[in-house]
């Protein structure tokens, strides 16, 4: 939305042989804009009333010639729902498949939340079903949704509340409460709720981009993050001899056991995530003889769900958490552990892509 502060006003044009025959008229940044009325004094009114936004240093759009305040005050009657929908929609291309999941989970909480205050629906957990599988998952557009999720979604659109509402802090905060807990009542755990309110900040700061609020609602409202226990317990934690008597015993068990051992080893050896011992390639490592080895980390493969992929696999490969996407972590192993991936590359070879 091009917004303006040169905006220029004509004195009003008189038109007899029409019906509204007096002409309000301004340009904003040179683009001429008009409005006509029946009665001089309607036109007198509408002028002074566009000067006085000017005056006060309001920016006009360029494309309706409005002011700013008023562009809000129209796009404040569209509904909490239809502005999360049109959120996930303008977002879905430039978003990974996991990310999209998540988005439309948090979104799937928020919204059964901002209704009217008498509202209940009958069924909240086929209604949390139909937001999340359809409203929010751009893929699932392609086809129509069940009679029953259809029955959810026409009730929300009735119920929905006008985003206007958000200014008040009791309506956001009943937003909060919902994502503090889960479908059955309890309390959701922490870093669940921390995301989930990161995805409401973030539509709601998109919402004031586009002119729908001149701030972030969420900015008014004090809220008390749930507590998220970093600490880690030591006596939780085992010992380098422990835990080469763990990845032992793992290779020891039947089945995938032996596959197991350098996977674990891995996570233990070189602290990586679970996505990147999955997506590691036998020409990430250098793995000597003898001496200490190094593996060169580059990303990670990522369980997203083949309803939120862009092809429809289960799988995504990323880059490196936090990182630029050609970005490349370095990591040195010790001698004993390049010994157990020469000898897990050796027992079962690698993959046709490494």
């Amino acid at each position: 939305m091009a917004m303006s502060y040169k905006v220029r006003f004509w004195d009003i044009r008189e038109r007899p042989q029409r019906r509204k025959s007096f002409e309000v008229r301004w340009t904003v940044n040179g683009r001429e804009r008009s409005e006509s009325f029946i009665t001089k004094g309607l036109a007198e009114s509408r002028r002074a009333k566009l000067m006085t936004a000017a005056r006060e240093g309001e920016a006009f759009d360029e494309q309706t010639g409005l002011p700013a305040s008023e562009i809000r005050a129209i796009r404040q009657r569209t509904t909490w729902h239809d502005l999360a929908h049109a959120y996930i929609n303008e977002r879905w291309d430039r978003t990974p498949g996991n990310t999209r999941r998540t988005l439309a989970d948090a979104l799937a909480t928020i919204t059964p939340a901002l209704v009217r205050p008498e509202a209940r629906y009958s069924e909240p957990r086929v209604l949390r079903r139909a937001l999340y599988s359809w409203a929010f998952n751009k893929r699932a557009w392609e086809s129509e949704p069940s009679a029953e999720w259809q029955h959810a979604l026409d009730w929300m659109q009735r119920h929905s509340l006008p985003v206007s509402e958000l200014m008040e802090p009791d309506v956001v905060r009943r937003a909060l409460d919902a994502i503090g807990r889960k479908i059955d009542g309890k309390s959701a755990a922490a870093k669940t709720a921390l995301r989930k309110r990161s995805a409401f900040s973030e539509v709601l700061g998109t919402a004031v981009d586009k002119g729908y609020f001149a701030e972030n609602p969420l900015a008014r409202v004090k809220w008390q993050a749930p507590g998220v226990s970093e600490e880690v317990d030591p006596a939780c934690v085992p010992n380098p001899n422990q835990v080469a008597r763990l990845l032992t015993a793992v290779g020891k068990q039947q089945g995938r056991g032996p596959h197991l051992e350098a996977f674990f080893g891995c996570m233990y050896y070189a602290a990586m995530r679970p996505a990147e011992v999955i997506h590691l390639q036998i020409s990430q490592c250098h793995l000597p003889k003898t001496g200490w080895g190094m593996l060169n980390l580059n990303g990670g493969v990522v369980t997203a769900g083949k309803e939120w992929t862009n092809d429809g696999s289960v799988h995504e490969v990323h880059s490196l958490k936090r990182r630029a996407v050609k970005a490349a972590r370095p990591v040195p192993i010790p001698p004993s552990f390049v010994r157990t991936l020469r000898d897990h590359v050796d027992r079962f070879g690698v993959a046709p892509d490494g």
